[in-house]
C-alpha cells in the first residue's frame, strides 16, 4: 500500500473524502485488528436500519477505550447517536469514513458537539506515490487510487465518471433529473480551472441558472469538486470577484469530456493548473497548515496570478505555466502584484529543468519539484 500523509488525530475523528480516494484503503491497513463497521454491506445496513439500537450494544460490548471504524457513516447519519453515548460511557475512540458531508449537514443530524475532529482525503500526491509517479501519466488519468491502480485505466475512468458519479447521485437522492444533470457534469468539465460563470453553464447544459447552481452545490458536497475564492486585500473595497472552479482530479475532467489519448497542448495549461491547485490544497490539509489559498484576479493595474499562498501576513504569488519559456508575458501577472503587502516569494512554475531566477526576483521553478517539496516551510521559504 502506497504511504499516504494524512496524520490522524487521537482522537475521534470524520475522514472524509470523494469515492476512490483510498479511505476504506488507508483506514484498514491504519487501523488492522480493530472493529470495522462497513455500512456499504448491504446486510449489515438493513440490520442497523431496522434497529440502531443494535449498534449501539455491540459497541457496549466492546473494551473500554477501544478504536472502532465505521465506513460511510453517512447512509445512517442516526447511528451518531450510538457514538455519541460510546464516547461518553466508554471512552472509544471513532474514525467515521464518509464520501459525502452532505446528508450529515442536515438540521437535527447529531455531529457529537465537538468531541470529533475532520480530516479529509485526497488524490495522490507526488510525495505518497514516490517512484510510481509520473505527471503525463497524472495529467492523463488523474491520481485517484482506484484508478491508478487499474489495469485499464481508460476503461475505469469511464466507468468512475458514469456509472459511479450517476449512482451516487441516484444513492443520495440528490436530484430526481439524472438526463439534465449528466448534461451539465459535460459542461461543468469544460469550465475546469475558470471563473464560474453560473447562467452560461446553464445555458450550455440546458437547465435554469437556480438548477445549475444546485448542481454545483452537488459536486461540492459530494467532495468532486471545490471553489478557490478570489483573494480580497484588506483594505480592498468594491464588487467581488467569482471563485475558480475545480474538479478534485484531471483523470475526471477528462473522462466527462471524452477526451482519450495523451493529452493534448490545447488543454494542457488547465490541467497543470488544476493539478497545482489540487496538490497545494491536500498539502495545507495534510500538513495541517494555517494557509489560506486564493488567486488574484485581475482589476486595475493588477494582473491575474493563480494562486495567492497566504498565512497570517506573509504571502506567496504562484503562477503555473505549461510552457519552458520564461519571457515578459509569463511573468507580467507576477510582476504586477510585486508591491503587495507582505510578498514573501513570487514563484513561476513550469516544465523548466532546473531552478532559475529573474533579475527582480521571481523564482522559475521545475513544476515536479515543486509539487514533491510541498510543505509550508517550503511555501514560505522558512
Amino acid at each position: 500500500m502506497l504511504r499516504r500523509l494524512i496524520v490522524p488525530p487521537e482522537r475521534t475523528y470524520f475522514l472524509f473524502g470523494a469515492r476512490g480516494t483510498g479511505k476504506s484503503t488507508w483506514a484498514r491497513a491504519t487501523y488492522a485488528g480493530k472493529p470495522y463497521f462497513d455500512l456499504l454491506d448491504q446486510e449489515a445496513f438493513i440490520a442497523y436500519q431496522r434497529d440502531p439500537g443494535r449498534f449501539g450494544r455491540q459497541l457496549a460490548a466492546l473494551p473500554d477505550g477501544e478504536t472502532v471504524v465505521v465506513d460511510e457513516i453517512q447512509r445512517l447519519p442516526e447511528l451518531l447517536n450510538e457514538v455519541h453515548r460510546a464516547i461518553e460511557s466508554k471512552r472509544l475512540q471513532f474514525v467515521l469514513l464518509g464520501s459525502s458531508p452532505r446528508k450529515l449537514k442536515h438540521a437535527g443530524v447529531n455531529m457529537l458537539g465537538g468531541r470529533a475532529s475532520l480530516r479529509t482525503m485526497f488524490p495522490l500526491l507526488p510525495q505518497e506515490m514516490a517512484g510510481e509517479f509520473d505527471l503525463e501519466e497524472a495529467l492523463r488519468y488523474g491520481t485517484l487510487p482506484i484508478i491508478w491502480a487499474a489495469t485499464d485505466k481508460d476503461e475505469a475512468l469511464s466507468a468512475y465518471a458514469g456509472t459511479y458519479l450517476t449512482e451516487e447521485i441516484r444513492a443520495e437522492a440528490l436530484t430526481r433529473d439524472l438526463g439534465s444533470f449528466t448534461r451539465f457534469l459535460s459542461v461543468a468539465a469544460l469550465f475546469h480551472g475558470q471563473t464560474i460563470n453560473t447562467s452560461e453553464v446553464g445555458r450550455q447544459a440546458g437547465v435554469a441558472r437556480t438548477t445549475a447552481e444546485g448542481y454545483f452545490g452537488i459536486l461540492e458536497d459530494t467532495l468532486l469538486a471545490w471553489k478557490l475564492p478570489a483573494f480580497e486585500a484588506r483594505d480592498r473595497v468594491g464588487e467581488r470577484a467569482h471563485p475558480k472552479f475545480y474538479w478534485i482530479d484531471a483523470g475526471i475532467v477528462r473522462s466527462l469530456k471524452a477526451s482519450r489519448g495523451p493529452v493534448i497542448a490545447e488543454e494542457r495549461g488547465g490541467l497543470l493548473e488544476g493539478w497545482i491547485a489540487n496538490s497545494l490544497r491536500a498539502a495545507i490539509s495534510y500538513f495541517n497548515e494555517p494557509v489560506d489559498l486564493s488567486y488574484m484576479p485581475k482589476h486595475g493595474s493588477i494582473g491575474e496570478v493563480d494562486f495567492i499562498a497566504r498565512r497570517g501576513d506573509e504571502l506567496v504569488a504562484i503562477e503555473v505555466k505549461a510552457s519552458k519559456l520564461v519571457d515578459s508575458r509569463a511573468l507580467k501577472g507576477l510582476r504586477s502584484v510585486r508591491d503587495l503587502p507582505g510578498l514573501r516569494r513570487r514563484m513561476l512554475l513550469s516544465p523548466v529543468d532546473r531552478n532559475e531566477r529573474t533579475e527582480d526576483g521571481i523564482e522559475v521553478l521545475p513544476i515536479v519539484d515543486f509539487a514533491r517539496q510541498l510543505t509550508g516551510e517550503f511555501l514560505f521559504g522558512n
